[in-house]
Protein backbone atom coordinates (compact mmCIF):
# COMPACT_ATOMS: atom_id res chain seq x y z
CA UNK A 1 0.00 0.00 0.00
CA UNK A 2 1.32 3.44 -0.82
CA UNK A 3 1.54 6.14 1.53
CA UNK A 4 -0.02 9.43 -0.23
CA UNK A 5 2.14 12.37 0.67
CA UNK A 6 0.62 14.86 2.68
CA UNK A 7 -0.65 17.91 0.92
CA UNK A 8 0.50 21.27 2.91
CA UNK A 9 -2.34 23.53 3.55
CA UNK A 10 -2.44 26.63 2.53
CA UNK A 11 -1.74 29.76 5.07
CA UNK A 12 -5.47 31.12 5.85
CA UNK A 13 -5.39 35.10 5.03
CA UNK A 14 -7.50 37.79 5.29
CA UNK A 15 -8.79 38.84 1.99
CA UNK A 16 -8.61 42.59 1.53
CA UNK A 17 -10.33 44.65 -1.36
CA UNK A 18 -8.26 47.40 -3.07
CA UNK A 19 -11.78 49.52 -1.95
CA UNK A 20 -10.57 49.39 2.10
CA UNK A 21 -8.02 51.67 1.12
CA UNK A 22 -10.21 54.13 -1.67
CA UNK A 23 -10.21 57.60 -0.66
CA UNK A 24 -13.69 57.88 -1.62
CA UNK A 25 -14.48 55.01 1.75
CA UNK A 26 -12.30 56.80 4.25
CA UNK A 27 -13.94 60.55 3.20
CA UNK A 28 -17.30 58.83 4.01
CA UNK A 29 -16.34 57.40 7.21
CA UNK A 30 -14.26 60.70 8.36
CA UNK A 31 -17.42 63.03 6.91
CA UNK A 32 -20.16 61.12 8.69
CA UNK A 33 -18.50 60.66 12.17
CA UNK A 34 -17.26 64.94 11.24
CA UNK A 35 -21.07 65.31 10.81
CA UNK A 36 -21.97 63.50 13.83
CA UNK A 37 -20.17 65.41 16.17
CA UNK A 38 -20.80 69.25 14.59
CA UNK A 39 -24.66 68.03 14.82
CA UNK A 40 -24.13 67.06 18.35
CA UNK A 41 -22.18 70.21 18.96
CA UNK A 42 -24.95 72.31 17.52
CA UNK A 43 -27.70 70.81 19.55
CA UNK A 44 -25.99 71.86 22.27
CA UNK A 45 -25.12 74.81 22.00
CA UNK A 46 -28.78 75.31 20.56
CA UNK A 47 -29.62 74.19 24.34
CA UNK A 48 -27.36 76.71 26.10
CA UNK A 49 -28.60 79.11 23.87
CA UNK A 50 -32.34 78.17 24.97
CA UNK A 51 -31.29 78.20 28.64
CA UNK A 52 -29.56 81.57 28.88
CA UNK A 53 -32.19 83.04 27.25
CA UNK A 54 -35.04 81.55 29.91
CA UNK A 55 -32.24 82.79 32.52
CA UNK A 56 -33.42 86.20 34.33
CA UNK A 57 -30.90 88.14 36.71
CA UNK A 58 -31.55 88.30 39.90
CA UNK A 59 -30.21 91.64 41.38
CA UNK A 60 -30.58 94.98 40.01
CA UNK A 61 -27.34 96.11 37.71
CA UNK A 62 -26.17 99.67 38.82
CA UNK A 63 -28.06 101.72 36.40
CA UNK A 64 -31.45 100.50 37.79
CA UNK A 65 -30.13 100.93 41.69
CA UNK A 66 -29.36 104.15 40.60
CA UNK A 67 -32.67 104.91 39.36
CA UNK A 68 -34.35 103.05 42.47
CA UNK A 69 -31.92 105.58 44.50
CA UNK A 70 -33.04 108.56 42.38
CA UNK A 71 -36.53 107.63 42.93
CA UNK A 72 -36.97 107.39 46.91
CA UNK A 73 -38.36 110.52 48.51
CA UNK A 74 -35.77 112.94 49.61
CA UNK A 75 -34.94 113.59 53.02
CA UNK A 76 -35.77 117.72 53.74
CA UNK A 77 -32.77 119.83 54.77
CA UNK A 78 -30.10 116.90 53.56
CA UNK A 79 -27.51 115.91 50.94
CA UNK A 80 -30.09 113.97 48.48
CA UNK A 81 -27.00 112.17 47.28
CA UNK A 82 -26.40 110.65 50.96
CA UNK A 83 -29.85 110.42 52.38
CA UNK A 84 -32.87 109.33 51.29
CA UNK A 85 -35.93 107.63 53.05
CA UNK A 86 -37.22 104.22 52.11
CA UNK A 87 -40.86 103.04 51.19
CA UNK A 88 -41.95 102.81 54.79
CA UNK A 89 -40.17 106.40 55.28
CA UNK A 90 -37.14 105.53 57.75
CA UNK A 91 -34.12 107.55 56.57
CA UNK A 92 -31.27 105.30 55.07
CA UNK A 93 -27.66 106.84 54.19
CA UNK A 94 -26.06 106.01 50.37
CA UNK A 95 -22.91 104.08 52.33
CA UNK A 96 -24.63 101.68 54.77
CA UNK A 97 -25.72 99.21 51.97
CA UNK A 98 -26.64 95.87 52.54
CA UNK A 99 -25.54 96.17 56.37
CA UNK A 100 -28.38 95.68 58.99
CA UNK A 101 -28.41 98.76 61.12
CA UNK A 102 -30.69 101.48 61.39
CA UNK A 103 -29.69 103.62 58.96
CA UNK A 104 -28.55 100.43 56.58
CA UNK A 105 -30.62 99.97 53.36
CA UNK A 106 -30.95 96.97 50.85
CA UNK A 107 -32.72 97.00 47.04
CA UNK A 108 -35.86 95.44 47.17
CA UNK A 109 -38.18 93.88 44.46
CA UNK A 110 -41.46 95.44 44.78
CA UNK A 111 -43.10 92.14 43.18
CA UNK A 112 -40.76 89.53 44.55
CA UNK A 113 -38.70 87.89 42.35
CA UNK A 114 -39.91 84.38 43.02
CA UNK A 115 -43.02 85.79 42.09
CA UNK A 116 -42.44 86.88 38.63
CA UNK A 117 -41.07 90.74 39.35
CA UNK A 118 -38.07 91.84 37.17
CA UNK A 119 -34.94 93.19 38.20
CA UNK A 120 -35.98 96.66 37.14
CA UNK A 121 -35.93 100.24 38.34
CA UNK A 122 -39.74 100.19 37.66
CA UNK A 123 -39.60 97.24 40.29
CA UNK A 124 -37.14 98.39 42.92
CA UNK A 125 -37.47 100.49 45.82
CA UNK A 126 -35.01 101.28 48.73
CA UNK A 127 -35.72 99.35 52.28
CA UNK A 128 -34.39 99.63 55.46
CA UNK A 129 -32.56 96.18 55.56
CA UNK A 130 -34.23 94.89 58.32
CA UNK A 131 -37.99 95.67 56.30
CA UNK A 132 -36.26 93.97 53.65
CA UNK A 133 -35.61 91.50 55.62
CA UNK A 134 -39.09 90.95 56.92
CA UNK A 135 -40.73 91.32 53.54
CA UNK A 136 -39.01 88.74 52.29
CA UNK A 137 -40.67 87.70 49.01
CA UNK A 138 -44.54 88.86 50.36
CA UNK A 139 -46.24 90.77 47.54
CA UNK A 140 -48.63 93.54 48.26
CA UNK A 141 -47.17 94.41 51.80
CA UNK A 142 -48.97 97.91 52.80
CA UNK A 143 -46.65 101.00 54.34
CA UNK A 144 -47.94 100.66 57.69
CA UNK A 145 -47.08 96.92 58.06
CA UNK A 146 -43.26 98.04 56.37
CA UNK A 147 -43.45 100.50 59.38
CA UNK A 148 -44.41 98.19 61.94
CA UNK A 149 -41.10 95.97 61.00
CA UNK A 150 -38.76 99.12 61.16
CA UNK A 151 -36.45 100.38 63.65
CA UNK A 152 -38.39 101.68 66.47
CA UNK A 153 -35.64 105.03 66.82
CA UNK A 154 -36.13 108.83 65.05
CA UNK A 155 -32.36 110.31 64.39
CA UNK A 156 -31.77 113.90 65.36
CA UNK A 157 -30.22 115.99 62.84
CA UNK A 158 -27.36 116.94 64.99
CA UNK A 159 -26.95 112.76 65.20
CA UNK A 160 -27.55 112.43 61.72
CA UNK A 161 -24.81 115.40 61.11
CA UNK A 162 -22.60 113.27 63.10
CA UNK A 163 -23.41 110.37 61.54
CA UNK A 164 -22.52 111.78 57.87
CA UNK A 165 -19.09 113.53 59.43
CA UNK A 166 -17.74 109.99 60.43
CA UNK A 167 -18.94 108.38 57.32
CA UNK A 168 -18.08 111.38 54.50
CA UNK A 169 -15.93 113.47 56.66
CA UNK A 170 -18.04 116.29 56.58
CA UNK A 171 -21.64 117.56 56.35
CA UNK A 172 -23.45 118.89 53.42
CA UNK A 173 -26.78 120.63 54.22
CA UNK A 174 -28.28 123.94 54.28
CA UNK A 175 -27.49 126.42 56.57
CA UNK A 176 -24.73 123.47 57.42
CA UNK A 177 -21.37 122.95 55.59
CA UNK A 178 -18.70 121.74 57.55
CA UNK A 179 -15.23 119.35 58.05
CA UNK A 180 -14.56 117.19 60.15
CA UNK A 181 -11.11 118.63 62.17
CA UNK A 182 -8.01 117.00 62.63
CA UNK A 183 -6.74 116.41 66.52
CA UNK A 184 -3.65 119.00 65.53
CA UNK A 185 -6.68 122.19 64.83
CA UNK A 186 -8.17 120.89 68.03
CA UNK A 187 -4.91 121.58 69.79
CA UNK A 188 -3.61 124.74 67.82
CA UNK A 189 -0.62 122.71 66.56
CA UNK A 190 -2.14 123.45 62.65
CA UNK A 191 -4.02 125.41 60.78
CA UNK A 192 -6.08 123.88 58.05
CA UNK A 193 -5.93 125.61 54.38
CA UNK A 194 -9.07 124.38 53.99
CA UNK A 195 -11.97 127.14 53.86
CA UNK A 196 -14.76 124.84 55.00
CA UNK A 197 -15.50 125.46 58.12
CA UNK A 198 -15.00 122.93 61.39
CA UNK A 199 -17.84 121.20 62.61
CA UNK A 200 -18.58 122.13 65.79
CA UNK A 201 -19.34 118.79 67.95
CA UNK A 202 -21.83 118.75 70.29
CA UNK A 203 -20.17 117.47 73.09
CA UNK A 204 -17.91 120.15 73.30
CA UNK A 205 -20.99 122.28 74.44
CA UNK A 206 -20.80 124.12 71.11
CA UNK A 207 -24.05 124.53 68.58
CA UNK A 208 -23.47 124.30 64.60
Amino acid sequence: MCNLPETTKPPITHSVSASDFSPETNYMTSSSSSSSSSSSSRQHHRGGGEKVKEERPRSFDSKAKNMCWTNAQIVPGRHPERWRKDAAGNIVCKRFFNCLGCLCFEYDHIIPYSKGGESVAENCQILQSRVNRFKSDKDGVDTTELKGYSCDIKFTDKELDIVEMAVYGDVIRPGNQCRCRTVAEMLGKHKSKDRMAACKLPQSGESS
